[in-house]
């Protein structure tokens, strides 16, 4: 379950999930945005029962990041992350929400495939990595995912905005 404010430019983001051991976990995320729909900060924060952790990340918006972690004691660091150069989006597991990123960015044509390169970030670990994912646009509001480096595929509908509603029998959007 996923409770996602939206502002210009802005999201604040609360969810509750399992991870693949189905222990629970909660992963608040704070995300920042251009005016071209280019991320340029992304503050993660999860707490399981092995305790908080934090993620941060901050782009440039020409695919350079930077970004540390925190273990939850005040320590972090930040570091050039040349493993992330050509990344212009993000993709967190688990929020349909980060989606929206390389549809509302590219301006993809009907029947118009492109394959981007996305830093995509799994929880609860919070680790990045660069990650291929094509997006097809199929009708106006109907996008088709496709990881490069796996086998899922998906059917994405849109609302006007491009935020995803329903990601095949994993979420869909309630309100």
């Amino acid at each position: 379950m996923e409770h996602l404010l939206l502002r210009d430019g802005a999201a604040d983001s609360m969810l509750l999930a399992y991870d693949e051991d189905g222990r629970p976990f909660r992963l608040g995320y704070k995300l920042r945005w251009d005016a071209d729909w280019c991320l340029r900060d992304a503050e993660l924060t999860v707490t399981d029962d092995a305790g908080t952790r934090q993620l941060t990340l901050r782009s440039d918006g020409k695919g350079h990041w930077h970004g540390g972690s925190e273990n939850g004691d005040g320590n972090g660091d930040s570091q050039a992350l040349p493993k992330l150069d050509g990344c212009f989006d993000i993709d967190i597991w688990p929020t349909p929400f980060t989606n929206t990123f390389p549809i509302r960015r590219a301006g993809l044509a009907i029947g118009e495939r492109r394959i981007f390169t996305m830093a995509y970030i799994l929880a609860p670990a919070l680790t990045v990595q660069p990650a291929s994912q094509a997006y097809t646009r199929l009708d106006a509001r109907l996008y088709l995912y496709e990881g490069i480096d796996s086998d899922f595929r998906a059917e994405l509908p849109v609302d006007e905005d491009g935020i995803v509603l329903d990601y095949q029998g994993l979420f869909r959007r309630l309100i």
